[in-house]
């Protein structure tokens, strides 16, 4: 066998060629190839990027090689922050990039770095997910940002970069169901709506935790008169139980939404 390579064979008994390297003590998968020569072209090029620093991360994007795009940010990741991550995760000072692509560089905080290194992004009809614990978990989630959110209208990112995840560059402006945030003159207000055959105003509130109870009590109210909905519920951690339970006692909500409730004879 060339250097680098061994063969193996799958169930119906086909050969293939597996390709591997060994740098800084730890033995690396390069992957499968149908021919041996193939997989003896990948130990080269993996050899290339690991004994020759003269290949930068830049280079990366237009490199001529038979490894996958993946594998090569790995290799120049373990080469130059002598870490090694099977997902193409580049170290940069105080942050890391995941690079979904040659052209999608996804930035993250030092923080996530154990989160992302054991977990794969992928996409799915614009939208950026994990798998954890068998269950696909949107990225955004991580922010406290609801699946139904719109950016630009419920979160934004503060440098305009869509693909700059560090939590400094997140602005969530609308974190619970039903509540969006109005601003005006004077300041913000709390808008709370609950889809029911349609929109209803719930109210408008000084607090957007306020906001948020508001619209729990009105599918609190819904639910106990009959209207069979899937409603999801806010979870409001800044109020203790005492506090919530008061204010959830106290907070009026809309007459047209009671009026809506009282026509269709549910009250």
């Amino acid at each position: 066998m060339l250097p680098g390579v061994y063969v193996a064979y799958k169930k119906n008994g086909t050969a293939y060629y597996r390709s591997n390297i060994t740098f800084q003590n730890k033995h690396i998968s390069l992957g499968s190839f149908v021919t041996e020569q193939e997989a003896h072209q990948a130990y080269r090029d993996a050899a290339c990027l690991l004994f020759d620093s003269s290949t930068a991360i830049h280079d990366a994007f237009s490199l001529p090689t038979i490894l996958s795009f993946h594998k090569v940010i790995s290799l120049l990741n373990f080469r130059d922050n002598h870490i090694y991550f099977k997902n193409p995760i580049y170290l940069k000072n105080n942050y890391f990039v995941y690079y979904l692509s040659p052209t999608e560089e996804l930035k993250f905080d030092i923080d996530d770095l154990f989160y992302y290194s054991n977990r794969k992004i992928m996409r799915r009809q614009g939208h950026l997910f994990v798998n954890d614990y068998g269950m696909q978990v949107n990225i955004l989630s991580r922010y406290g940002i609801k699946n139904y959110a719109v950016a630009g209208r419920d979160y934004y990112f503060a440098n305009e970069d869509p693909w700059d995840f560090r939590y400094s560059n997140i602005i969530v402006i609308n974190r619970y169901y039903g509540v969006t945030r109005i601003e005006s003159s004077n300041g913000f207000t709390y808008k709370t709506q609950i889809h029911i055959n349609g929109i209803y105003l719930v109210g408008l509130y000084p607090k957007e935790e306020t906001a948020a109870v508001a619209y729990n009590k009105a599918v609190d109210l819904a639910k106990k008169n009959g209207i069979s909905k899937n409603f999801q519920m806010n979870y409001v951690e800044e109020y203790s139980p005492r506090e919530y339970a008061e204010i959830y006692n106290n907070i009026k909500l809309s007459e047209k939404y009671l009026d809506y409730l009282q026509r269709l004879n549910l009250i």
